[in-house]
């Protein structure tokens, strides 16, 4: 049977105390008690709770102090123990400790030891001893320097959660891409091949970059940009690319993200043209396999013309995954206005989702912004400069509406046709 493992929800509290309590007499006891644990879960601290058919049958919590964080409780139901359920919750705990730049991981577990006569008569109450155990995470020396380096950061663990609407390809990404890297070793039981090379296509604005970054942060992989503009400012662009490959080749694990890459795959002419792209491609089609080859590792490329990319660039072997990114749909839509309009009663979001049709998010989150602008403004107008005088706050409907009217979106219907297009002659996931 199949788990799915999520970050811990206000409405899973009662479910996950109800494993905690339940199950501290089947070997999974914990010196942090279950007062402990709900505090930790009430005020948000690293948790995630395994789903099977929608019901909770493990949990895993902890807090952090500092750069070290202490694993509370991993508990499981009876019947999913010795499934590799706790194996593959501490998996997924430890990957959001180390996206919040954890440095020591400490798991203290009771153990029956004599406590010393002397402890006794000085007043001290009996306790299980402890076993302790730690995981140092290496935040700290070459590879944190060589990620440094290579200007590569760990994202917020909650990057994934932020992100608004598109839920059809957050579903996709999260089904075809997170859940095999996330869990490898259950993957392979069913033959499946965790990705190595994906790309993302779609009109600009989309948020291609964006789902990049919330993959690298569902994962916990750090996540590293390369910017074919800066590689360029080497002198030699096949060099610069051959040289960052083989630096990130020292990183354990590690997502790379490549935006507008067909500024260095373009498709090829033949005869190859003096002082052309072809030699930058050559080299970039050489090393795709051996990065390949890493476990941990994932490549993200992403286009606003797919057509544009050299057929051999994309083929499979190189590319598993070809995921198209289009705008939002009106459910997405009305997902990222009421982000925007903090789920406000008064803002008509229907008409909001209504006037915004082939807004990309980047275009409703220009929009939000200028709304919001003009009710400061006005805000301030009403003040008259006296600080501490009171007046309606916030963006009304009537503002997002003048604020949409005034932005141009940034996709065409034109290109909406092209996308159309792309997706039957190339998407493949």
């Amino acid at each position: 049977m199949n788990w799915l493992i999520h970050d811990y929800r206000e409405s899973d509290l009662a479910a996950v105390v109800h494993l905690i309590d339940t199950t501290a007499e089947l070997g999974q006891e914990s010196v942090f008690s279950l007062a402990e644990c709900i505090s930790a879960l009430t005020s948000r601290q690293p948790a995630v709770v395994a789903v099977h058919q929608g019901v909770p049958v493990g949990a895993a919590l902890a807090c952090v102090a500092g750069e070290r964080a202490w694993v509370m409780r991993i508990a499981i139901s009876a019947g999913w123990r010795g499934r590799g359920l706790a194996s593959a919750l501490l998996v997924e705990l430890e990957r959001r400790l180390i996206a919040a730049r954890v440095g020591r991981i400490a798991y203290v577990l009771p153990e029956e030891e004599l406590v010393g006569e002397g402890l006794l008569n000085a007043g001290y109450t009996r306790q299980p001893a402890v076993a302790y155990f730690e995981k140092v995470e290496p935040h700290h020396g070459p590879a944190a320097n060589l990620l440094e380096d290579l200007g590569g950061r760990f994202l917020p663990n909650d990057f994934w959660a932020k992100v608004a609407g598109m839920e059809a390809e957050k579903d996709l990404i999260e089904r075809r891409v997170v859940l095999p890297l996330a869990q490898p070793e259950r993957a392979a039981q069913h033959g499946v091949r965790p990705p190595r090379a994906i790309a993302l296509f779609g009109p600009p604005g989309t948020g291609k970059t964006t789902f990049a970054r919330g993959i690298a942060s569902k994962l916990g992989w750090p996540f590293v940009e390369l910017l074919p503009s800066r590689l360029a400012d080497e002198g030699n662009l096949a060099a610069a690319l051959r040289s960052a490959f083989s630096r990130i080749a020292e990183l354990e694990r590690v997502l790379v993200f490549i935006d507008e890459v067909e500024e260095i795959a373009p498709v090829r002419s033949e005869p190859a043209q003096p002082g052309g792209m072809h030699g930058v491609t050559n080299e970039l089609l050489k090393l795709i396999p051996g990065f390949r080859e890493g476990d941990e590792r994932l490549l993200v490329c992403a286009t606003n013309s797919i057509r544009s990319l050299d057929p051999a660039f994309l083929r499979p072997g190189r590319f598993d995954y070809l995921i198209p990114i289009g705008t939002p749909d009106k459910a997405a839509r009305a997902a990222i206005w009421a982000r925007y309009t903090n789920g406000r009663a008064d803002v008509d979001v229907d008409a909001l989702v209504a006037a915004s049709e082939l807004f990309t998010p980047a275009d409703i989150e220009h929009a939000a912004r200028i709304a919001a602008q003009a009710s400061f403004e006005r805000d301030l107008e009403a003040l008259g400069g006296r600080a501490g005088a009171q007046g309606p706050l916030g963006a009304g409907t009537e503002d997002y509406l003048a604020a949409i009217a005034q932005c141009r979106p940034t996709v065409t219907s034109a290109m909406i046709e092209e996308f159309d297009a792309d997706i039957s002659a190339h998407a493949r996931f």
